[in-house]
Order: C-alpha cells, then sequence, then structure tokens
C-alpha cells in the first residue's frame, strides 16, 4: 500500500469523518464517534462559556445543556461538509445554543437531568481559575484552549505508550525538549543517567519527535472531514498556541 492510499484508510476511520458522512445520530458508529469527540474537547467549550462573561454554575449549566440538545438532537445533519472542521462546526453550534438560551432564559438545568456526557465540572473550574489573563475575544480564546486540549491529550497517550515500555523515566527527561531545538538536548547528562550512548540517544529522540508529530496528526484527523484539511487545521492550532 503506497503513503496516499495508506493515509486514506487510516482516515476512513476517524471519528468526525464518520460521523459527518453518516449524517444522522441512529447511525451507531457515527453516535459513539460524535461522543467520544465531545469528551475530548468539551472543556475548551465550557472555557468558552466562562469567557462570555458567566460565572461558574451557569457555566456548567449550560455547557451541559448544549451537550444533552446536541447529542439528543440530529444536529449533524446540518454540518456543512465543505467547513468539515468539528471544532468550526461545534462552536458555531454551541453559540446558537446560547443565543437561543440566552433570548428564552429557560430554567434548563444540566440538561434537563439527562446526563450524556461525564464532566469533571469542579477540575474544569479549577483549571479555568489557573489559565492565565486572556484578552483576546472568545474566539480566538477558545481555538487556543482547543490546541492546548489536543496537545495535551496527544502527549498523554504518547506518554501511555513509553510507560507501557517500561520507559517513563526517559519520556519524562525528554519530553520537555519536544518544542525546543535537538541541539540544546542535554545529551550528556541524559546518557550517563540513563546509560545509553549519544547515538543511541539521539536516534531515540528523533524516533520520539517523530511520533509525536504522527500523534498529533492522528488526532487532527479525527476533528476534520477530509484528509487534505488537517495540514491547514494543524497550522491554525500552531498559530494559535504560540500566540
Amino acid at each position: 500500500m503506497n503513503e496516499e492510499a495508506s493515509r486514506s484508510a487510516t482516515f476512513a476511520t476517524t471519528h468526525w469523518s464518520v460521523v459527518i458522512r453518516a449524517g444522522e445520530l441512529d447511525h451507531e458508529a457515527a453516535k459513539t464517534a460524535l461522543t467520544h469527540l465531545c469528551q475530548r474537547y468539551w472543556y475548551p467549550l465550557y472555557y468558552f462559556v466562562r469567557r462570555k462573561g458567566l460565572g461558574a454554575e451557569e457555566a456548567q449549566d449550560l455547557t451541559q445543556a448544549f451537550f444533552a440538545d446536541f447529542l439528543a438532537r440530529n444536529q449533524v445533519s446540518h454540518a456543512d461538509p465543505a467547513r468539515g472542521r468539528f471544532r468550526s462546526f461545534v462552536v458555531a453550534s454551541l453559540e446558537n445554543f446560547l443565543h437561543n438560551e440566552w433570548r428564552r432564559r429557560t430554567a434548563l438545568k444540566r440538561g434537563g437531568g439527562v446526563l450524556p456526557l461525564s464532566l469533571d465540572a469542579e477540575r474544569a473550574e479549577a483549571r479555568f481559575a489557573a489559565e492565565p489573563l486572556d484578552t483576546e475575544s472568545p474566539d480566538i480564546a477558545c481555538a487556543r484552549q482547543w490546541a492546548r486540549t489536543l496537545l495535551q491529550q496527544t502527549g498523554e497517550t504518547l506518554e501511555a505508550e513509553w510507560r507501557r515500555d517500561g520507559r517513563l523515566e526517559l519520556f519524562q527527561a525528554l519530553q520537555q525538549h519536544l518544542w525546543g531545538d535537538s541541539d540544546s538536548v542535554p545529551y550528556a547528562d541524559l546518557c550517563r543517567r540513563h546509560d545509553l550512548t549519544p547515538v543511541n540517544l539521539r536516534v531515540t529522540f528523533h524516533r520520539l519527535r517523530q511520533r509525536y508529530r504522527e500523534l498529533l496528526r492522528q488526532a487532527v484527523a479525527e476533528t476534520v472531514a477530509e484528509p487534505d484539511e488537517i495540514d491547514d487545521e494543524l497550522r491554525f492550532l500552531m498559530q494559535v498556541v504560540s500566540r
């Protein structure tokens, strides 16, 4: 199988492509995939609601109510394949939900008693309180949180792989250099601490960065509708997270 065919085969099983192509929540694969995506990326949406000026309790209620509505109704049928990023679609859906909710000011509480997702609201609020002051618009701030969530989850996946291989200590030593210049890695010190040759350590670090990039692309692929959107989405997320 050539590289392009391999990418397409991998992409065909990614989550947002399953959802958007099925286009209906009674399709079991689409429903499972959409629930998974919501579980992974709910914090940036909670952050978005908090940045709109709402208090913690109301933001928790509204975020939970949004997911109850989003998962219960066939919202995916309105997704535009021409703008198939999950990030764009779900944020636009949340904006519309908040607009309608603020207009109605109903007493809907946490999805009307329905809990479609397990949301750690207390941890989310602690995380929000620890965030540095962000003076940009809620949209840009949300995109930054989306990117940070994606990077964090990619790092956690990679860490789990190294833990399974019994190399957690070496991973933790190398992880802090993932985004830096490889020439700045203290190879001599690490070689002594981990009983590795310089060549072996350089190869190990190269493979670590390569695997990280691979996992990051896979994570982004889960949130776009077509393979040719991956690079554009990666560039955008890297831009907002580096501001």
